[in-house]
């Protein structure tokens, strides 16, 4: 289970004065073919514990919902979120518009705190350029408790998003695949062809776009 072991080590190490700068980071839905990128960033109180937190990829819905009203009602938590929509993917690619997302994520966080110079914990590889001071941790979300908050917020809001798409296009099935290439996704695209949410620079969407 993820705790707060590289939140502290990295106030041992001088990168930030204090837990309260410590910004775990992560996103959800790099890989779908429809929707955008949910990017989130969260600052854990110290000493904070949750039984259930966990990499977001590990749980079913029922218990991400249930972490997720958690967080969204502490008020020790201070987070921020930001999407990044299929024509920014498209327009600048999927590394790139994640990034961007988890950027303008953190920026939503800091609005929130009278001193900028956060420290953050990014799942995944280090990003080049980041705006602010990081550290990429592989499979951070299990490990970090801070980027577990991360991955719960980024899932859980980019879900609900992919809910009210399916109502807008209702003949996709995006309540049930949330944009991700299934059979009955795919059988759809072809029938249908793509819609605005689509990530017309992935194939097989790229095919029909022709």
């Amino acid at each position: 289970m993820p705790d707060l072991s590289y939140e502290y080590a990295a106030v041992e190490r001088g990168d930030a004065e204090s837990l309260s700068l410590i910004v775990g980071i992560d996103e959800a839905g790099r890989g779908p073919l429809a929707g955008p990128v949910s990017a989130a960033a969260v600052i854990l109180p110290a000493g904070y514990k949750h039984d259930l937190l966990d990499d977001s990829k590990k749980l079913s819905e029922k218990k991400r919902d249930l972490i997720y009203e958690d967080i969204m009602s502490d008020q020790g938590i201070i987070w921020g979120h930001s999407y990044a929509e299929a024509d920014e993917i498209d327009s600048i690619n999927i590394l790139k518009a994640t990034h961007a997302a988890m950027g303008r994520a953190v920026d939503a966080l800091v609005k929130q705190l009278n001193n900028t110079s956060v420290y953050c914990l990014i799942d995944g590889l280090a990003v080049k350029n980041f705006p602010y001071a990081s550290e990429g941790i592989v499979k951070g979300d299990g490990k970090s408790l801070s980027i577990a908050a991360a991955s719960i917020i980024a899932k859980v809001k980019r879900d609900r998003k992919m809910l009210e798409y399916a109502e807008e296009f209702p003949k996709y099935g995006f309540e049930r695949h949330k944009g991700y290439g299934t059979k009955v996704h795919l059988a759809a695209l072809l029938e249908y062809g793509p819609v605005k949410i689509h990530r017309k620079s992935f194939s097989p969407v790229a095919k029909l776009c022709v």
